[in-house]
């Protein structure tokens, strides 16, 4: 064969896939999309999740991590939009952010179907060619009441501060349409919708799935072993998180310095995090929690505007970082970031001599403070009365959310509060937060405040 009849052969192929991509027919059940389009064979629980979702209006799951909830959802969302033209189906969460990973996942998916069925891939919405929408939406239930929508989806549906107004907004929206709603989420709060779902039987019409993680372990499952030993050693000390992610079950501990109900009162889903190269301008102060050998350093900056401080960075510095290294960091964001009005440093363990270090670089906002039971117990009542009163926001993180609820307290014989956390777990995330938060009750001072053993503060 010559190599013009080669070109010209292939050509041949290239239209004959064309003409077949252009032919493109959904398969019309979700279990053959995902086998026969996407290449991926459902799991056990994850075929009857789609089933529920095809024979129920509303369906509810917990399912463990890493049980490939998000795979399953996605799947099921885009399948739903290619067989339904002009349909519209919203997904919201307890951040931007969260809701954009669903369409991100999404977004995957479509490089198995021809580019003939959609649109341009976009970050915060998936349009197909039959006129059907799957879009990110703001947990506002303004917003959601607008649009005609026929699906609902509500991404860790447990940590939504206004999942009461959303609830009905979703009701009501859903009602014009006859639409589907379904809510996945790893177990958090009992005071919330998500909770009695699967606890009061007035919400009997729902469809419900609970996926532990025994169910989730290979070969049955997606779960692999070796992941399996990582999360067990990563949530060590920490039994009631276990019971949260892995058993997918409600479980709080009844010491808890912040409750899981103040937490997800201080969810702002318009917030996320500014990263380190970012120009970024405002009234800002900073927490730094030096780590020591089995604890890490981290850094926390709140942004102070209209009597509210929000939470916009937190970097959790990686063991053994040299302290030169987070100095050199904390000085760079600095004089980015301006104006860092105070940086509030915890200078346990490592004396005076790294917050004047920090002083000699030009750091000159820097205050050290030692941590005592008395100190600690100001600190923590400070971040406390703050969150109580709605005075301090934090974006969804779901790692800063456990750890904060994380912390622990018992009252001493002198009637004082000892804070602490289990063995074998971190809180330098809470203090770290705690510390800016503290921060931010003065503007910065050249001098430097330390507490001595006696508990009293000199210069």
């Amino acid at each position: 064969m010559t190599l013009a009849q080669c070109e010209r052969k292939l050509k041949d192929l290239k239209q004959t896939f064309a003409i077949k991509a252009e032919k493109f027919e959904c398969p019309p059940g979700p279990l053959d999309f995902c086998k026969q389009t996407l290449g991926i064979t459902p799991t056990t629980y994850q075929t009857t999740l789609i089933n529920q979702f095809q024979t129920n209006q509303f369906v509810a799951a917990r399912w463990a991590r890493q049980s490939g909830k998000s795979h399953t959802i996605s799947a099921l969302l885009l399948h739903y939009a290619l067989c339904n033209p002009n349909s519209n189906i919203a997904i919201v969460g307890p951040s931007w952010r969260q809701t954009k990973l669903i369409i991100k996942q999404i977004n995957n998916f479509l490089t198995k179907i021809p580019k003939s069925q959609y649109k341009k891939p976009r970050k915060t919405i998936v349009t197909l060619s039959n006129g059907s929408n799957i879009e990110a939406y703001p947990n506002n239930p303004e917003t959601i009441r607008g649009p005609k929508l026929h699906i609902v989806y509500a991404d860790e549906f447990n940590f939504i501060p206004n999942d009461e107004e959303l609830y009905d907004a979703m009701l009501f929206t859903l009602g014009t349409t006859n639409g589907k709603f379904i809510a996945t989420s790893t177990p958090w709060r009992s005071d919330s919708i998500f909770y009695r779902i699967f606890h009061d039987p007035t919400y009997g019409d729902y469809a419900k799935s609970h996926v532990t993680y025994q169910e989730a372990l290979e070969p049955n499952g997606p779960l692999k072993p070796q992941i399996l030993t990582r999360i067990r050693h990563q949530l060590e000390g920490d039994p009631s998180r276990w019971q949260r992610e892995m058993e997918a079950d409600w479980a709080e501990n009844q010491d808890a310095w912040l409750t899981q109900a103040l937490i997800t009162k201080c969810i702002d889903h318009t917030l996320e995090y500014n990263t380190f190269g970012q120009e970024v301008s405002g009234n800002f102060y900073a927490g730094l929690d030096l780590g020591k050998h089995q604890d890490p350093s981290v850094l926390a900056i709140v942004k102070v505007e209209q009597q509210k401080m929000r939470l916009i960075h937190l970097h959790r510095f990686p063991l053994e970082t040299p302290y030169a290294s987070v100095i050199g960091y904390v000085k760079t964001i600095t004089q980015r970031w301006q104006t860092i009005h105070k940086t509030l440093v915890d200078q346990s363990g490592v004396g005076e001599y790294i917050t004047e270090d920090m002083a000699n670089t030009g750091l000159d906002n820097t205050e050290g403070i030692t941590f005592t039971q008395e100190t600690k117990q100001e600190m923590a009542q400070h971040l406390k009365g703050a969150m109580m009163e709605g005075r301090f926001l934090i974006p969804y993180d779901s790692e800063l959310i456990a750890e904060l609820n994380l912390e622990q307290y018992e009252l001493t014989k002198e009637g004082k509060t000892k804070l602490f956390h289990p063995m074998g777990t971190h809180d330098d995330r809470f203090w770290a937060v705690a510390l800016a938060a503290y921060a931010t009750r003065t503007q910065a001072t050249p001098k430097l405040w330390v507490v001595n053993n006696g508990g009293g503060i000199g210069q």
